[in-house]
């Protein structure tokens, strides 16, 4: 007999898809498990193998937040009235400025500049709705892997100079001429800077030391060599 999209497993895609939306990152299975009412992780994950199998979603097993949803998961959420339906067309490619580096790990002098020649990753608009003061940066180090940001991929941003509590963000130190991307988290007078990797410790500054440079907004995977 055929395994069906059950009640369970729709309750799963609909927290994913939420949580991206509210969080920009995708929920670890022990959130996905509170959030649904399992009684266990093991019981998310038999579910999680099994929307993985169906091409509901695919996962990193590298991250603990390694979960995306496939455009067939989108296409159910478009049809519950949960997500936009899929375009019937080819999209409008937007152009978006490769501004440079930035360090997923210990931070380094490397501040983003549109200042020069830049390359320009194009995407469709299904992908980025909007371009506007958005602009991307390729990332080094690993110190962001649990939130599925890996050496080598492109994270795009909005340029802002404000974030709240849990945004990923590009931040520059002032006092250290150092610029890094991390979760930003306001405490009082001062920002603490949260990596996605327990082998990295928080960043403690004082808030007027910390300039916000850009909200991330999505990111783009790098294609290992075949």
């Amino acid at each position: 007999m055929p395994q069906i999209l059950t009640e369970r497993r729709q309750d799963i895609l609909r927290h994913i898809y939420f949580h991206l939306q509210e969080n920009g990152r995708p929920p670890t299975v022990r959130e996905l498990q509170r959030a649904v009412g399992a009684r266990s992780t093991a019981v998310i994950k038999h579910h999680l193998d099994w929307l993985e199998k169906g091409g509901y979603i695919e996962r990193d097993s590298r991250a603990s937040r390694g979960v995306r949803l496939t455009p067939k998961a989108l296409a159910w959420l478009a049809q519950e009235g949960l997500a936009p339906p899929a375009p019937a067309v080819a999209s409008e490619i937007v152009r978006i400025p490769i501004a440079g580096y930035i360090v997923a790990g210990e931070p380094v002098f490397a501040e983003p500049t549109l200042d020069e020649d830049v390359d320009i990753l194009e995407l469709t608009r299904d992908i980025l709705p909007d371009e506007t003061d958005m602009y991307a940066l390729r990332v080094r180090g690993d110190s962001m892997v649990d939130a599925s940001v890996h050496d080598g991929d492109l994270v795009i941003l909005r340029r802002q100079e404000e974030a709240r509590n849990g945004d990923m963000v590009a931040v520059w130190l002032r006092d250290d001429q150092e610029t890094t991307l991390k979760y930003f988290y306001q405490e009082g007078p001062y920002v603490r800077l949260q990596p996605a990797n327990p082998a990295y410790e928080p960043i403690l500054k004082p808030a007027e030391a910390v300039q916000i440079q850009g909200k991330v907004m999505a990111i783009i995977r790098r294609v290992a060599p075949a």
